[in-house]
């Protein structure tokens, strides 16, 4: 259960110890996943520190920016996290689209730096992990990976990126930027879809002992830190619109699988609100839709496989996204051509469609799966959808002349701009949507089986636990137990105190 990041005691004393030595010395200090949920709670002394530190820095005060409550320019922060609402001329539904923004976090402009941290700090305090000794290495389809390299880097150990080699060019420019040696980033074959590939390399890398896989895929901590800040954060999203618009019920969440990390927020979102909670796959490679496989485009979604983390018996509906329409759509919301078409023929406010570059090819496909959710169940004017934008455009524009030239002869007009809005928007009949049962939320939790029990050596026993809501419930009682060990780590290496902090953290 030690791989699963499921410990609340220190299992390695040598290690923390040299942890607890190599924070005091680099001056590094640990949030709490308390104060990532509500960042107010943060040391005044910490936040008045972080007026000098860039948001691009690889500096430690950089890692109590790691929440969703960061302003525009990422330095400071706001009561409500930044989120667009997408109106009815954009959609063409009455519901209200609700889209928090993560490429408001630092460093990397993508909400999976709160992944990664969310899957390394219990190792940290469980002596799991020592960053003077080991080497982390961070699979994933490419955000994720860049957020455990960002927090590697500020740690001064080596992060090791394993992603395949057909994703986005802009993943492998920042990460060359960011690595200790060009030798860290590790290019599997294949593309999005291709997460197996990925282990088998896992597999071979985790023979050498100085390396420490952090798979986002099985990390509970990565589950954990979406469902008790992701969650929360979203929440007061939806608050917020309900104070504009009175009455406003929240019905659905809806997030592409990926890892099941962010998906995880349904969990709070359900609870509290009574939220239905939307998977989202590429309807090119219907893994939980049809047990299905293929190809495609909507990076940074993952697919072939159920994660580990995936709390699949409390998924209430599918909907399968075609990457065309992602694809296509990320020409319409960010060319010149697109825009004017959204402004003067569709009326959408152009305040709207200057924001559209904050959505990038899951955020644009979570987006549709809002929208086919909305008229599946015929929401109206007083029901609102939250999802999540996991990073922005400009993580995709090197896509944009594969995309001109597969889909528009290298070309995009006007009139493509109609029809792609006509087909994909207005149309959307390339979605799939189907409501889950006991006996579908069963099918897509037994084919995990294979991936893990079969193929990664999970226990039998451990896989099946996760059949019952009480095994995450329980797994709750995990933050508040990590949080003190947090609490206790910075108070061994003095750091804090040494900023300021008083004893009692305020």
């Amino acid at each position: 259960m030690a791989t699963l990041g499921l410990e609340t005691h220190v299992v390695d004393k040598d290690a923390y110890r040299s942890t607890v030595a190599r924070f005091r010395d680099a001056g590094i200090a640990l949030p709490t996943f308390a104060q990532l949920r509500d960042p107010e709670t943060i040391p005044a002394a910490v936040r008045a520190r972080l007026a000098d530190v860039g948001p691009d820095e690889p500096h430690p005060l950089n890692l109590f920016r790691v929440h969703w409550f960061n302003d525009a320019d990422r330095r400071g922060t706001v009561a409500v996290p930044g989120y667009l609402v997408l109106p009815p001329e954009l959609t063409g539904v009455k519901a209200k689209i609700l889209v928090a923004l993560g490429e408001r976090f630092p460093m990397i402009t993508a909400h999976k730096v709160l992944a990664a941290y969310g899957c390394l700090a219990p190792r940290l305090v469980t002596g799991q992990f020592d960053p003077a000794a080991h080497k982390a290495l961070w699979p994933s389809t490419g955000n994720y990976c860049r957020g455990g390299v960002a927090i590697s880097r500020i740690m001064g150990c080596r992060g090791v990126a394993i992603l395949p080699e057909g994703m986005s060019q802009e993943r492998f420019d920042w990460l060359e930027r960011w690595v200790a040696d060009q030798d860290d980033v590790v290019r599997t074959h294949g593309t999005e879809s291709n997460v197996k590939e990925i282990y088998d390399k896992c597999a071979e890398l985790d023979a050498i002992s100085e390396n420490i896989i952090f798979n986002q895929f099985s990390e509970f901590g990565n589950h954990l830190v979406h469902a008790t800040v992701t969650g929360p954060a979203l929440g007061r999203v939806f608050e917020d619109a309900a104070e504009k618009h009175p009455g406003l019920r929240l019905r659905a969440f809806t997030s592409a699988t990926g890892s099941a990390g962010a998906i995880a927020a349904g969990d709070h979102l359900k609870s509290v609100y009574g939220a239905k909670i939307v998977a989202v796959e590429a309807l090119e490679c219907p893994t939980l839709l049809e047990n299905g496989y293929g190809e495609h485009n909507i990076q940074g979604i993952g697919d072939k496989h159920v994660p580990y983390i995936h709390n699949a018996m409390n998924t209430d509906a599918v909907c399968g996204i075609s990457d065309t329409a992602t694809d296509t759509l990320s020409l319409l919301f960010n060319s010149d051509i697109g825009q004017s078409y959204l402004r003067n023929r569709r009326g959408v406010d152009p305040h709207v469609v200057e924001q559209l570059g904050s959505l990038g090819f899951s955020a644009i496909c979570n987006v549709l799966a809002a929208i086919r959710a909305a008229r599946h169940y015929g929401y109206g004017e007083g029901d609102a959808i939250v999802t999540v934008a996991t990073d922005g455009f400009a993580m995709y524009r090197s896509e944009v002349p594969k995309i001109t030239a597969k889909y528009f002869g290298g070309s995009f007009d006007a009139v493509h701009a109609g029809e792609v809005f006509g087909q994909h928007v207005l149309g959307n009949e390339a979605a799939r949507f189907e409501e889950l049962d006991q006996a579908g939320r069963r099918r897509i939790f037994n084919l995990g089986y294979f991936t893990w029990v079969e193929q990664q050596g999970v226990a039998f026993e451990d896989f099946v636990a996760r059949q019952q809501e009480s095994f995450w419930r329980g797994l709750r009682s995990l933050i508040p137990a990590w949080d003190a060990m947090i609490d206790e780590l910075n108070r061994e290496t003095g750091v804090l105190a040494a900023l300021g902090v008083p004893a009692d953290g305020v």
